[in-house]
């Protein structure tokens, strides 16, 4: 069948590869692509500004990312939907940085419209740079954006470009036009962080019934076929690369067309990709996502489903875990904050202390110490840990209704809201070189005066 490559460069790359080129149409062949597959690691350190937050993608490793891309925002304090700004973006940034759940930042938490495209990307990688010390991403939406990002995110960390290039700093996360489809600044974007030696990840965009079969084993197949197509032109560009493949499969409501998230079939075909991507040997990124329109109980389970599905997939990087609404055309930090409770639950039943099964851990002396009229309250095996022994809950209020009544019946949005209130007001912004974040501003103004990325209004 072939995919559609609108990039030049990359289908005369293809081309020379060996590829059947046909007007916009290549077609790859089996051991093409397993050659190049087989060149990629199967796990990539990426190392920001803070060397202390490194985190590596693949392994037995998973990492959660904040929610990335949505163009509005929502929270209880104005009740609708509005468009993003640079100041919700940032205070978004700020969550991102605060949890140490979150280990990396993905794009824009919310897409700050007030700002020109043309030099949007300036001020935010500003701000991501100097309010987080986390893992930064580049939008592979053209040359300037991609080469900007990329200086921006070598002067933040105060390397030379051979520094920089010798191993991942900064990574994207590219999609294809499904069905069958690769763009042009896409893979101009791939093309540039691959040969300079940054982490890739491509996610098809794959919605049964929509952009791909209805069937999942279809989706799931076609959405391989993208990805792996796009991993093979990196890796023959610049063999060893670090790439991940991610997924993004789901349905759509038949009734609407509307995306839908968290579904027993997002959530099969998941798991379907974490089999395949563990074939490939190639690290996995997933989302943790939702169709809700606002912080809800359906939020909760369709993220929850998502989230569990992620994890039992054997997903490495886990995108859009924080803050997610609308099918990713809400960010909220209501949402960010209750979305953190069940990621560090998640992170505690990982936890190998909960399943310890040494001689300590079965207690059998505390049973017998107990007997069958006693309570373990008070022995010293339960003494010496209850505070350590449970996961201790920021968010959820466990008071019986009655308590919960005389103490004001707050719902869990509001609870949420009062806490990113409290956050924001003691955020601490870490620590960064006065002449390295000098050096940024100067860069930013110099490329505002330039104009920035070129645009068309």
């Amino acid at each position: 069948i072939g995919l559609e490559i609108l990039n030049q460069e990359a289908k005369d790359i293809l081309k020379k590869a060996g590829c059947l080129v046909s007007g916009e149409n290549v077609k790859f062949d089996r051991e093409f692509i397993m050659e190049m597959i087989n060149q990629a690691p199967s796990k990539f350190d990426i190392t920001p500004r803070n060397p202390e937050k490194k985190i590596t993608v693949g392994g037995n490793k998973i990492l959660f990312g904040n929610v990335s891309s949505p163009p509005n925002y929502w929270d209880t304090k104005i009740c609708r939907k509005v468009p993003g700004t640079r100041e919700t973006c940032k205070n978004l940034l700020k969550l991102s940085q605060y949890f140490n759940c979150i280990h990396f930042v993905g794009g824009y938490p919310v897409e700050p419209v007030d700002l020109h495209p043309s030099t949007r990307h300036l001020d935010v990688l500003y701000d991501k740079l100097t309010v987080t010390d986390k893992a930064p991403h580049a939008y592979s939406l053209g040359k300037e954006r991609v080469e900007d990002v990329i200086e921006m995110v070598r002067i933040a960390g105060g390397w030379t470009d051979e520094e920089f290039d010798s191993s991942p700093k900064m990574y994207t996360n590219i999609n294809s036009t499904s069905p069958l489809k690769h763009d042009e600044p896409m893979l101009d974007g791939w093309m540039r962080l691959a040969r300079r030696n940054q982490g890739l990840i491509v996610t098809p965009f794959t919605l049964a019934g929509a952009m791909a079969p209805v069937t999942m084993a279809g989706a799931v197949a076609q959405s391989i076929a993208e990805g792996l197509s796009a991993i093979a032109l990196a890796q023959y560009i610049n063999p060893g690369v670090g790439c991940a493949i991610g997924t993004f499969t789901s349905n759509v409501d038949m009734k609407s067309g509307a995306p839908a998230f968290g579904t027993p079939e997002y959530i099969r075909a998941t798991q379907m990709t974490g089999q395949l991507a563990r074939f490939y040997g190639l690290p996995l990124r997933s989302s943790g996502v939702c169709a809700a329109n606002v912080p809800d109980g359906q939020s909760i389970w369709e993220t929850s489903n998502s989230l569990w599905a992620a994890v039992q997939s054997g997903s490495n990087i886990i995108y859009h875990a924080a803050g997610w609404l609308e099918g990713g055309l809400i960010a909220s930090p209501e949402k960010f904050i209750m979305d953190c409770e069940i990621i560090q639950q998640i992170q505690r039943y990982m936890d190998p202390k909960i399943h310890a099964t040494d001689t300590d851990s079965i207690a059998i002396s505390a049973i017998k110490e107990v007997g069958s009229t006693g309570h373990f309250f008070g022995v010293e095996h339960t003494q010496s840990r209850y505070e350590s022994a449970f996961y201790q809950p920021f968010l959820s209020d466990w008071k019986n209704y009655e308590a919960w009544e005389a103490s004001g019946a707050v719902w869990t949005p509001e609870r949420a809201y009062k806490l990113y209130e409290q956050i924001l007001h003691e955020f601490s912004e870490p620590l960064i070189d006065q002449g390295i974040e000098e050096e940024l501003r100067e860069f930013v103004d110099r490329r505002k005066a330039e104009g920035g990325a070129p645009t068309d209004f």
